[in-house]
């Protein structure tokens, strides 16, 4: 007779055809090494959460990628050669040197040496590639195969959970050499991206990293001090222009370059088509601004999109059409655009349709974020030892949090919105990120108070979604995310809704986890209502991508935040429907 172990590694090896290669890994590791290898602290409370678990400690190894790999300079989004670019006054490494002989991988410097964002011309350089880094680095999944701004951050979280502080480190310290080499921290490590930026979470890593670094009895203070320089410099682009939300004393998303998104004419296929098309259909006061129509000769910043005039009263079977010209979209439109590529948030309406005025608009997100970089910055001064700078983040703080509390909160609707400085008015778009202000400690209790009782609003069967506005973007209705999902719960938790946090988390932690008993993988994105890893997108790309760098890490934090009973209901749910068969 078999014992419980064999019986475990039989039932693993049947399902092995039926799984992705990441999770194939993962289910061979949990059956050799037993179910109890797995339990987060000793007495297994969340031993029936053993295959996810080992699904993402393998998954941190699958995603990592270095400049000896190969398979780091792919961009699944650009069918272009393979190019890795370094800096203009950096020597070729040693582990470049070999990349090139083993992948053969073309190798540029920069063509010069840059100081901030904007200065490089990023048409001029053909063909797009890869920009060098000098530390392991972990990836979103699929077609996010390079390291980027935000996504670093829930990563970095989850690598600590992890204990894989060295990896987390190292991403960091990556951050830093993309300051120093390439200007600011960038969207991600990619040519095309020189451009933009994306939200500022540099000090939160900084501060988690230097943190496990302590609590594991390794303090480097500095290593700290060398963070601050760094991390004060990348704040600076934030505050001055073009990321100044005009008079406000806010600051806005802003994109340095011009024209179409590469990423979006390659691989998002007929996107901008499909913009146009929107506007078109709508009364011309809403898309004179977006929509440009062109004569022979005149100048453009993108594709030309065709312009038809249709009776359909002449047929049942095909409506008859007439050329009326044709059009390209706006400058300014693809200003907007490219600003909603830096705030993360692609594709949502909540900026206006598909984004379109995104840096027209003093985001909450943006400013809770500046004014938690502001206090970071204070405490981080204050630990070495640098009282004067302390003052200075103080006041810059204090100062932040009253224009945000003038501009973004509505205190007849209790909730903050983002504020068009264009036009001098608040959105009345509801988004989740309204409850970024709690996650940074910005509300008053009474003001919080406010807030929740707009939980009902975001809150679905599998968590909290983007916002009640079903706009077929994947950053709205219905769908859960999990970088705001960790942000909302650690700012519900942080004003003293313990019950609600734990709510929430659950809901979508066992979205999570249903999912992966399903299918094996780990989603960027969720259906809140459906509680599945179902999309159905039609603005911008459309996949559902499997790894997922964010997802995996935010699992893990909201994981050890659940108290032990709800970590206990939430394992023996996994336990029972696993071994129901269903």
């Amino acid at each position: 007779m078999k014992n419980p172990r064999s019986r475990t590694l039989s039932r693993t090896l049947r399902a092995l055809l039926r799984r992705p290669k990441i999770a194939v890994a993962a289910l061979i590791f949990a059956a050799i090494s037993g179910p109890a290898s797995f339990a987060q602290e000793p007495g297994g409370k969340d031993a029936g959460l053993a295959q996810i678990r080992s699904y993402i400690a393998a998954g941190w190894d699958t995603l990592t990628r270095s400049m000896t790999d190969c398979k780091t300079v792919v961009d699944p989004k650009l069918a272009a050669a393979s190019v890795l670019y370094i800096p203009a006054e950096f020597d070729e490494p040693a582990a470049v040197q070999e990349m090139q002989k083993k992948c053969s991988v073309q190798v540029k410097h920069l063509p010069q040496v840059i100081h901030k964002l904007g200065e490089v011309d990023t048409s001029n350089l053909e063909p797009p590639g890869l920009l060098y880094l000098n530390n392991k680095y972990v990836v979103p999944g699929g077609r996010f195969n390079e390291m980027y701004g935000w996504d670093s951050y829930f990563i970095v979280r989850g690598l600590v959970e992890d204990k894989r502080i060295e990896l987390a480190r190292g991403m960091v310290e990556n951050f830093f050499f993309e300051i120093e080499h390439y200007g600011a921290v960038l969207n991600a490590n990619r040519t095309y991206y020189l451009t933009r930026s994306q939200p500022p979470f540099l000090t939160s890593m900084i501060l988690a990293v230097y943190d496990a670094q302590k609590a594991a009895g390794k303090e480097d203070r500095a290593w700290l001090e060398r963070a601050y320089g760094y991390a004060s410099r990348d704040y600076g682009l934030w505050t001055r222009e073009p990321h100044l939300a005009g008079t406000t004393g806010l600051s806005r998303y802003y994109d340095f370059g011009d024209g179409p998104a590469p990423e979006s004419v390659k691989d998002e296929t007929g996107h901008y088509r499909q913009v146009a098309a929107f506007f078109l259909g709508q009364p011309k006061d809403l898309w004179r601004d977006y929509v440009v129509p062109q004569k022979a000769g005149e100048a453009r910043v993108g594709p030309l999109f065709a312009l038809q005039v249709c009776d359909s009263s002449k047929t049942m079977t095909q409506a008859a059409c007439d050329s009326a010209g044709a059009a390209s979209l706006s400058a300014d439109y693809y200003k907007g655009d490219r600003a909603m590529r830096e705030s993360g948030y692609d594709v949502s309406f909540r900026f206006g349709p598909h984004g379109a005025r995104t840096h027209h608009y003093a985001p909450v997100c943006l400013n809770s974020l500046l004014y938690k970089t502001e206090k970071d910055l204070e405490q981080i001064s204050g630990m070495l030892g640098r009282a004067a700078n302390a003052e200075d983040w103080r006041k810059r703080a204090e100062e932040r949090k009253e224009r945000i509390q003038k501009y973004l909160w509505d205190g007849e609707r209790g909730l903050y919105f983002d504020y068009d400085f264009e036009n001098g008015k608040r959105s009345d778009y509801e988004y989740v990120t309204a409850f970024f202000p709690m996650w940074a400690g910005i509300p008053t209790p009474e003001q919080a108070r406010a807030v929740m009782q707009h939980l009902p609003t975001f809150e679905k069967p599998g968590g909290l979604v983007m916002s009640p506005n079903e706009t077929g973007g994947q950053w709205d209705f219905p769908y859960a995310w999990a970088p705001d999902q960790l942000v909302a719960d650690e700012g519900i938790r942080r004003y003293g809704f313990k019950e609600e946090a734990d709510r929430v988390s659950h809901e979508f932690l066992s979205t999570v986890a249903e999912n992966f008993r399903r299918d094996g993988t780990i989603r960027e994105k969720y259906n809140a209502v459906t509680r599945s890893s179902e999309t159905q997108v039609t603005a911008g790309y459309h996949m559902n991508i499997v790894g997922f760098g964010w997802t995996n890490g935010v699992f893990l934090v909201l994981l050890r935040e659940l108290p032990q009973d709800s970590v206990t209901r939430l394992a023996k749910e996994q336990s029972g429907k696993a071994g129901s068969g269903n």
